[in-house]
């Protein structure tokens, strides 16, 4: 009996390291899309969290895999970004000189800025961290869209509400204060002539 005991305590043990496996990975934050105007630049936020303290050898690794591909580039990722103990550049390729660190390890953000966005940059962007013990996680996708304009949405529109509104009233009280000098112009004249008549 002792025996199939230690046996089925085994087994359920065994059934949850698996969770308890996941629970010490490191989870990756990202916007699910993120939309850009051509030419400007762009903020990718991607933060985490550990179960582990941030260590020394945390790395970041950022890759690219464009929505249209072109005849040149296969179906793999295109690599972005590193950043091992300090930022790494890619020394060729569609990012080179076009891509900052804009992380800060100790607040767990691990976020890069792309400059000078083209519509070729429409695609997803994969943020994939690592801090020793935990290698195994999630890793964070954002769709980048660049547009060639931005869309009029409902806080432009209520941007120029606002702005309409203030003006309008801006435009009443200077007429009011107008309206009131004449007033009192024409009050004080009034009683100048009446006045020289006594």
């Amino acid at each position: 009996m002792r025996g199939r005991t230690w046996l089925g305590a085994a087994l359920v043990l065994g059934a949850q390291l698996p969770a308890l496996w996941l629970a010490a990975a490191v989870e990756v934050h990202t916007a699910k899309e993120v939309v850009a105007v051509n030419g400007t630049n762009q903020r990718l936020k991607c933060t985490f969290s550990s179960s582990s303290p941030v260590s020394q050898d945390l790395s970041v690794t950022w890759n690219f895999q464009p929505e249209d591909l072109s005849s040149h580039e296969q179906a793999s990722e295109i690599f972005v970004f590193y950043y091992w103990k300090e930022p790494h550049k890619p020394p060729s390729g569609r990012f080179k000189e076009r891509v900052t660190w804009d992380g800060n390890i100790e607040r767990n953000d691990v976020s890069i800025i792309i400059w000078n966005l083209q519509p070729s940059d429409n695609g997803t962007f994969t943020c994939q961290v690592t801090n020793r013990p935990d290698v195994y996680g999630t890793i964070g996708e954002v769709r980048l869209r660049v547009v060639q304009k931005v869309n009029f949405s409902e806080i432009h529109f209520l941007a120029v509400a606002i702005g309409s509104a203030s003006v309008l009233m801006i435009i009443v009280v200077t007429a009011a204060i107008i309206c009131r000098q004449r007033r009192r112009k024409a009050r004080d004249k009034r009683m100048e002539v009446a006045d020289t008549e006594l």
